[in-house]
């Protein structure tokens, strides 16, 4: 399956522009004149978000992809049947996947997509403010789970910040160094974190990683050292109730202080494979020669955010392969993107449907 040279036009345009994380301005500004000139009533929200509403009706879908990257500079090219780029995968593609599904309205339904602004921070500021409005009907988050895969389940995440400071100790004193200090407290967060689910699937795992450390130079009066300690949270457990544990164990030696903050935070979320947007996209993918999987994600996406406020039937979705995320070699196979559209057009056919 071919895409349409429009709909190419479409992605690549929105991955030749840099969008990292609170620089999206001109990738937003860009997108919404496109959705204009394709039939969207569109604009850019109090967030900043790039907004496209078409179609009218008592039924409401949203499709909510983030239009900001991870930093990484990829030179913007088709090699073969791929587009290269950094966020053709995460997440341009399957937000430009949305726009052109979305350009033909169907009768009795509203469709909103919305470019979603700090998706790759822990702000995830875009989906925050778009929390605040009221729910619609169906929710699709846009990321990449395969042209015929459905994303259900995705872990929590929570972010911890250590700061690390006592005065300045001669090189040749006995006890550890502040670099030391801080590596022990890491043992035992990490130590903590892999007696809470010592076996099973590794989705079902408590994942905790030292992210950064940094121990820099003293200004021959205080020495300080920093960490940021990210885990991932499967269901089960309360990354508040985390967090609290977390702060029991860290501890300084002697007179070394120690400052915790929680930098970010998003639950777990998971959702029936049953729901009636589920079961739409299953039968839009056959509908295309395919058949669903239902994919658990140990990352996180603006459903761990979007899926609580709402409460409203809501899966991830999108081309692109995963394993391409953040990497240097980001890729989408355009074959995998028309079929994605064909996807999205098939479930939006049936969104105004109450009966599937």
């Amino acid at each position: 399956m071919s895409p349409d040279p429009d709909d190419v036009a479409l992605v690549r345009g929105l991955v030749e522009i840099p969008s990292t994380s609170r620089r999206e301005g001109e990738a937003v500004e860009w997108l919404v004149a496109q959705m204009a000139a394709r039939g969207f009533r569109s604009s850019v929200d109090d967030a900043g978000n790039a907004v496209g509403e078409i179609g009218d009706g008592a039924r409401h879908l949203v499709l909510l992809g983030h239009i900001d990257t991870v930093p990484g500079e990829i030179p913007v090219r088709i090699e073969g049947d791929d587009l290269v780029g950094r966020g053709a995968v995460d997440a341009k593609g399957p937000l430009a996947a949305f726009v052109a599904a979305a350009t033909e309205p169907v009768a009795g339904l509203r469709v909103t997509v919305v470019g979603a602004v700090e998706e790759e921070s822990p702000t995830s500021a875009g989906a925050r403010y778009r929390a605040t409005c009221p729910p619609p009907d169906w929710c699709v988050i846009g990321e990449p789970s395969g042209w015929d895969a459905v994303t259900v389940a995705y872990k929590g995440r929570l972010v911890l910040r250590l700061a690390l400071s006592r005065e300045v100790r001669h090189g040749a004193a006995p006890g550890a160094t502040l670099a030391e200090e801080a590596l022990a407290i890491w043992s035992r967060l990490r130590a903590h974190a892999l007696a809470r689910t010592p076996e099973g699937r590794t989705f079902d795992r408590l994942d905790c990683r030292l992210e950064t450390i940094v121990a820099s130079e003293s200004d021959g009066l205080v020495e300080k050292a920093e960490m940021r300690i990210g885990y991932r949270v499967p269901p089960g457990i309360d990354p508040q109730e985390l967090s609290g544990a977390a702060a029991t164990l860290v501890r300084g030696e002697g007179t070394t202080r120690v400052d915790l903050a929680t930098i970010g935070m998003e639950e777990p979320v998971r959702v029936s494979r049953t729901n009636p947007l589920a079961r739409a996209f299953a039968r839009a993918i056959a509908d295309v020669g395919g058949q669903t999987t239902f994919k658990e994600k140990s990352g996180t996406s603006d459903m761990n955010i979007l899926s609580p406020a709402w409460g409203v039937p809501m899966v991830a979705y999108g081309p692109g392969d995963s394993r391409y995320d953040h990497t240097p070699i980001e890729r989408l196979a355009l074959t995998d993107y028309a079929r994605a559209i064909s996807v999205l057009r098939g479930v939006i056919r049936r969104a105004s449907d109450r009966i599937i």
